[in-house]
């Protein structure tokens, strides 16, 4: 399956006294069309990882690539939504909206005409010409990814997206995107804390290590979709959730006992 992300060898080091080095060799592929959660702890390199791929960053080596386009240097390669929602208070919602398709080169008629049919899609049909400062949390971040969707890009990079929002807020936002990403049929990168959101979210996980990031384990997540609040109690989503809790702490499945042949004793 062609790669819709590829990082190879990726390292970079932050200037400073002295140096740090946020992430280490790094390399892993999304397929296209698939939704890839980066998990890891604070500091390890996940937020720097997106902002490579977003071409805002150069590497200190490694390549990193988008459908087979090398991206480092080159910003606009993709779809980038960053921690903060960003909104510009003095547009109105529509134009919030079209902001980004607008810089990317889509014709103003055009990115309206598109942010317009999708309103309803996204919880905003009603407030195209509401200020960003009525709209709630959800609305703010539904907007933001409005916004990064209109961009005509093959994947979409999400930093912590749903980071500010309640636990309601966010689980209701859980379900809106698996259903927008369904349709869209993009490569997804997002970058969380939350081991649930993840597993909720993605089809693989990809763990890093503490600073400097390193890929230390790869989970598929195999469950059917729509994931909801309630699949996170059942037993295939709690054996995940070990699973990356484990690789989180560095912690190896217990080898299985070796059976010992007839007549010998096992070592004590």
């Amino acid at each position: 399956m062609t790669a819709g992300i590829s990082v190879q060898h990726l390292t970079h080091r932050f200037a400073g006294a002295p140096p740090v080095l946020a992430l280490d060799g790094l390399s892993l592929e999304v397929p296209q069309g698939r939704f890839a959660a980066v998990v890891g702890p604070s500091g390890s390199g996940k937020s720097t990882l997106l902002r490579v791929l977003a071409g805002l960053l150069r590497p200190s080596e490694g390549r990193a690539a988008v459908d087979g386009h090398e991206v480092i240097g080159e910003p606009g390669g993709v779809s980038f939504m960053p921690q903060r929602d960003l909104l510009l208070p003095w547009r109105r919602v529509l134009a919030n909206a079209t902001l980004g398709a607008e810089i990317a080169g889509v014709p103003r008629a055009e990115a309206h005409e598109r942010a317009e049919v999708l309103m309803e899609r996204f919880g905003l049909s009603g407030f195209e010409q509401a200020w960003p400062s009525q709209l709630s949390g959800g609305m703010r971040q539904r907007l933001a990814l409005l916004r990064t969707f209109l961009m005509p890009r093959p994947v979409l990079l999400l930093d912590e997206p749903f980071g500010a929002l309640d636990a309601i807020t966010r689980r209701e936002m859980h379900a809106w995107l698996q259903e927008v990403w369904r349709r869209d049929g993009r490569t997804v990168m997002l970058v969380t804390h939350d081991i649930e959101e993840a597993l909720v979210l993605a089809d693989v996980v990809y763990i890093l290590s503490r600073r400097p990031g390193r890929l230390v384990a790869t989970i598929d997540v195999p469950l059917p979709r729509p994931r909801t609040a309630r699949d996170t109690t059942t037993p295939a989503f709690v054996e995940l959730k070990a699973r990356v809790l484990d690789a989180l702490e560095g912690v190896t499945p217990p080898e299985e006992p070796r059976a010992v042949p007839s007549g010998q004793r096992s070592a004590p």
